[in-house]
């Protein structure tokens, strides 16, 4: 019985989480003038996030001339800093050097990674070397995660990004701009889903719809442990740049109209990457806001 009370107490949380400005926001002290984001949750004690490689003398390292964008762990605190943090150990035989956001599976084994391709693994054909592709690889004990495969369903005159598992690690999310048929991407990018088959197969990518995905970009997308997609539009009507929505995904996988989170989750900039932990009522999302240490900042919220 007070199982099922301290459950009431959460939901009417949740409730407000959509309808006040209830909340208790910080910035991190890992953010720097550099930026801070693609959070993605390993487990409820650890997390993922995308920012510059630094060498030792905190100097930005460079490949082909370009800043290294990477993928970094971190343990969460009990106050909700962001500590221990260091790169994820990838194989460098995998030649993979700019990765802008990435997700782990939940039993750990497989990790998912939005790239491009480099000189030295560049397909053939014709393709606009800009785009990015999702990759799966492995963790080996020693190596590090190797043995990267681009997903099947990536064709090479689109771009796929983003990814985001679902909690049982059954279906993939992400975002793409894929054009012609059924499922074409409506705006600039939008989120389109897979299901992720036991044999280890993918599903065709189906566009989320248009109670989700609208005629400007989508990205970024979380799905919770209660089934709410939250995800960063630049649609009209925001309070400014990219803004963070969320949209219930009922028993048979039907997204409700995406409704728009609140001051102070949302500014007047760009906001995205949020992730929430439902049990806790507290979460992480990245902002340029105002009053921020440099460029995108990760900030920590409890819903009060």
């Amino acid at each position: 019985m007070l199982k099922l009370f301290y459950y009431i107490i959460f939901l009417i949380g949740l409730i407000g989480f959509s309808q006040t400005k209830n909340f208790s926001i910080k910035n991190l002290e890992i953010n720097t003038e550099y930026p801070h984001f693609g959070l993605m949750p390993i487990n409820d004690s650890k997390v993922v996030f995308t920012s510059y490689l630094l060498d030792k003398k905190g100097r930005l390292k460079r490949y082909e001339g370009n800043p290294i964008l990477t993928i970094f762990e971190g343990n969460l605190s009990e106050e909700g800093h962001i500590v221990n943090v260091a790169p994820i150990q990838i194989d460098p035989k995998q030649n993979i050097s700019h990765i802008t956001s990435a997700t782990i599976s939940p039993d750990g084994k497989h990790i998912y990674l939005a790239t491009n391709y480099t000189r030295k693994n560049m397909p053939k054909g014709n393709f606009n070397e800009a785009n990015f592709h999702i990759t799966v690889g492995e963790y080996k004990t020693g190596i590090g995660w190797t043995n990267f495969n681009v997903l099947p369903f990536c064709k090479l005159k689109y771009s796929y990004a983003h990814p985001a598992l679902s909690k049982d690690g059954k279906t993939l999310y992400f975002t793409a701009n894929i054009r012609g048929g059924k499922e074409t991407t409506r705006g600039g990018s939008d989120i389109f889903k897979v299901d992720i088959l036991k044999d280890g197969r993918y599903s065709e990518p189906k566009n989320l719809g248009s109670k989700v995905n609208s005629y400007s970009r989508e990205m970024f997308p979380f799905i919770s442990s209660d089934g709410i997609l939250y995800f960063a539009s630049n649609r009209p009507n925001g309070f400014g740049g990219f803004d963070i929505y969320k949209s219930i995904v009922n028993d048979e996988g039907v997204f409700k109209k995406a409704e728009k989170l609140p001051k102070p989750i949302n500014s007047k900039q760009d906001d995205f990457c949020l992730i929430v932990d439902v049990e806790k009522g507290t979460g992480y999302f990245s902002s340029k806001r105002q009053g921020g240490k440099g460029d995108d900042d990760i900030y920590f919220f409890v819903i009060k």
